[in-house]
């Protein structure tokens, strides 16, 4: 072995650095996770951590001294994604958005581009997956893209960083993080140390210039972005991709972001000449919700600042097996097996020996404890076999003695559910006090589950 190289164990989930192997990681517990990697003693960019662009010392400053001018952010033209954003882009952010292969993360980023190139600003898309004439292909399908847009294919990090440093942009895409490559790293790209010295590079050069980086991360088949776990920890900002790529909607959750909240989402709607966005997800959720239909029930739940009507789907039918199946598509099954248990224990409802099927249509996950009246409804109206009126919206956190507690936000949701045409409102009773008179709406206020059946 060369002289001033080294042999470690990187963890592939969390980062953890062992001297050996090791068969379950002691930091994050998971088993198998350790891979071989040759590091090298060479300096690496991270040395000249404390220092600014032209290699001077910075000094400490009183924060009463900082100017916040600086960080106005900057609109993406995309109204989705600066919303899930916090309102825009903060100048020297790092952005992680990850998702599946071919949900439509480029597509996404190379919209950002062109709107912010229409405004006059740099932009410098950096692509190690892609051509140039396959970039301009894709280019073309979504719409011509200014001048003040510069593209580079490259996977050396040391030619990243200095055209970065040499152009200067407003803003820079890095397509993917995973193919970046550091020399002075004798490992393969993608690896955990490739990975995370690129992440550190790119931290250096958005706080340093104050430029606003996209990265682009490959996922792992469990749905997180592939590489060490610290990278999510560096960086300002991650978004996920979500939605079946077979499917047309898209659906943009922000998991960690220093400069909003987490709890917004964005929809999209992939088309053929890009992703479009989706103003009114309540609408689109319930487009081709079918009439009178048993076990069909609508609820709705808060996504941040916006509420998010949603359709619950219901099945009943006596189960084939000695154990009846419980299975919940779009929330979480261990809930759904709690409401079954309230209804059966304080409803009467015999669900013991039936299988129940739980879908939320439209593909989006809700796991608001709100929506748990919306589906105790359903199953009980596929029990029952018989449909509760298409004009009839249901919201109310459900406790294992049946009560039907308070949710927050309740009068946003009757405003809604008037808005889409809704006529019969039922909600937790102990919302009514903060409620103003709506007109146009009939609310129908429950202290039970067994009494929100009854009605």
């Amino acid at each position: 072995m060369a002289k001033g190289v080294k042999t470690v164990f990187f963890c592939q989930n969390c980062g953890y650095e062992s001297s050996k192997w090791m068969g379950q990681c002691p930091a994050c517990r998971e088993w198998n996770t350790f891979v071989e990697e040759r590091v090298s003693a060479a300096k690496s960019p991270g040395s000249a951590k404390g220092r600014g662009p032209a290699g001077e010392r910075r000094k400490p400053v009183r924060i009463r001294d900082i100017s916040l001018d600086e960080e106005t952010r900057t609109g993406t033209g995309i109204g989705e994604l600066d919303r899930v954003l916090g309102g825009g882009v903060v100048p020297g952010s790092l952005i992680l958005i990850g998702g599946d292969p071919g949900i439509g993360k480029s597509t996404l980023l190379l919209q950002v581009c062109r709107n912010i190139a229409a405004a006059e600003r740099r932009v410098l898309y950096i692509s190690g997956e892609e051509s140039l004439a396959q970039i301009r292909m894709r280019a073309e399908r979504i719409g011509e893209i200014g001048d003040s847009m510069l593209l580079l294919t490259e996977t050396d990090l040391t030619g990243v960083s200095e055209t970065i440093e040499r152009e200067r942009p407003d803003v820079c895409i890095i397509d993917s993080i995973q193919t970046m490559y550091s020399g002075e790293i004798a490992s393969a790209p993608g690896s955990v140390s490739q990975v995370r010295e690129a992440t550190g590079v790119l931290l250096r050069l958005a706080k340093t210039l104050g430029i606003s980086i996209f990265i682009v991360g490959h996922v792992t088949k469990d749905g997180a972005v592939a590489g060490p776990r610290v990278l999510e920890h560096m960086v300002d900002t991650v978004l996920y991709f979500e939605g079946d790529r077979h499917a047309s909607y898209r659906i943009l959750r922000a998991v960690k972001n220093r400069f909003g909240s987490t709890n917004e989402i964005g929809v999209f709607e992939m088309r053929d000449s890009g992703l479009r966005e989706v103003p009114n997800p309540s609408e689109y959720m319930l487009d081709g919700k079918p009439e009178n239909a048993p076990g069909s029930v609508v609820a709705c739940s808060m996504e941040g600042s916006r509420p998010v009507l949603i359709e619950i789907q219901a099945l009943v039918c006596r189960t084939n097996f000695g154990l009846p199946r419980r299975t919940a598509a779009g929330t979480d099954a261990n809930r759904v097996n709690l409401l079954i248990a309230v209804l059966e224990r304080r409803c009467g409802l015999k669900l013991g020996e039936l299988d129940a099927y739980i879908n939320i249509a439209g593909g989006i996950r809700m796991t608001e404890p709100a929506v748990d009246l919306g589906i105790a409804m359903a199953i009980a109206s596929a029990y029952a076999d018989r449909a509760i009126g298409d004009r009839v919206i249901a919201f109310g956190e459900v406790g294992l003695g049946g009560e039907i507690r308070a949710v927050s936000q309740a009068e946003q949701r009757i405003l809604e559910a008037k808005k889409l045409g809704f006529e019969t409102v039922v909600l937790p009773k102990a919302n009514m006090k903060g409620i103003k008179e709506i007109k146009g709406i009939r609310l129908v206020p429950v202290e039970t589950l067994a009494e929100a059946i009854r009605v």
